[in-house]
């Protein structure tokens, strides 16, 4: 019988080295390999045992891998190559335009159910945890509203949307709630918030030597799922700025559920999923680090296609033993 669950990477930037680190922390995995579209001499991994390889060379590890975690980018990155690492490898990844994951959804439902595999999408923070608690949220109160805050943080994917924009050399992007919404959440108030009323996005940009910043603040502020509708400041900084006061990757956020009960809807009821991460990248690849065991175990028993955060049973991620969760947890 295999030890452990040979744990395979695509990408590894930020997010990629995360999950190196989550693999270490968990003992029923190992790190099988690392693919990267970069030269992999360049590669520096914390583990100097593990394979560095160009991605056109996994489709011939097929045998030697149980669970690609996929850490590329939601605009380009995981649209052209998620559904055909779906069709070859069990996969988790973090996709996260919102507005497109039912799209995305059909095309690895369609990849991993044709050829035996599982793909766990969205899995994260938000879309993933959040949406959970957003889920459970609503059935317990199904009168109530849910409202959902981000940040003061970086947004991983928000800033990786702004440096594929050309003429940028370098960016990050802030979410920042409004305060005032984040209190009328909790006040219970019967009021819509929309979610670009809540947020405010600030953006600092590194520009390529003679790119014109006006196209490139204009191209930021209306891009579609990302900005467009929000309010956003784009503030051009030197690399030597970015480096120096845009180095952390904090992140963090809110997800606030009021309703009532009663016969006369007498009685208040709140419920608050918080969030602080010193680090984005790292907690959301100890995310998908815990849900790749839920994709392993998933496709041995036969359950093959696509599976978001709120169809996979919570006790899928764990460590432990169904009869132990149930001596300690309930």
């Amino acid at each position: 019988m295999q030890d452990k669950i040979r744990i395979g990477i695509v990408g590894y930037g930020n997010l990629g080295r995360g999950v190196e680190l989550a693999v270490h922390r968990n003992p029923d995995m190992k790190l099988a390999a690392v693919f990267t579209r970069r030269d992999p001499k360049q590669l520096s991994l914390i583990n100097k045992t593990v394979k560095v390889l160009p991605i056109g060379q996994a489709g011939k590890m097929t045998s030697e891998i149980d669970v690609m975690i996929l850490c590329g980018g939601s605009v380009g990155d995981l649209p052209q190559y998620g559904p055909w690492f779906a069709a070859r490898f069990n996969t988790v990844d973090s996709y996260d335009n919102h507005a497109n994951i039912p799209e995305y959804y059909d095309r690895m439902n369609r990849a991993a159910a044709k050829n035996g595999k599982t793909s766990i999408i969205s899995i994260g923070w938000d879309p993933g945890l959040f949406s959970f608690f957003r889920m459970l949220s609503e059935a317990v109160l199904p009168q109530g509203k849910s409202h959902t805050f981000w940040g003061r943080g970086v947004s991983q994917g928000h800033s990786a949307a702004i440096r594929r924009i050309p003429g940028v050399k370098n960016g990050i992007q802030y979410t920042i709630p409004n305060k005032e919404a984040i209190e009328q959440a909790r006040s219970g108030e019967d009021s819509e918030m929309k979610t670009e009323d809540k947020h405010v996005r600030e953006c600092y940009v590194v520009a390529e030597e003679g790119a014109d910043k006006e196209s490139i603040a204009r191209q930021i502020k209306t891009m579609p799922h990302y900005f467009a509708g929000y309010k956003t400041h784009v503030t051009f900084i030197t690399e030597e700025e970015l480096k120096r006061e845009h180095s952390g990757m904090p992140h963090g956020g809110f997800v606030i559920c009021s309703g009532r009960t009663g016969e006369k809807e007498e009685n208040r009821q709140l419920i608050e999923f918080t969030l602080k991460l010193d680090s984005n990248p790292e907690f959301t690849a100890s995310v998908l680090t815990a849900y790749a065991r839920a994709a392993y175990r998933l496709n041995r028993t036969k359950c093959f296609g696509a599976r978001t955060i709120l169809d996979v049973p919570p006790a899928l991620i764990s460590l432990s033993p169904p009869e132990e969760l149930r001596s300690k947890l309930l």
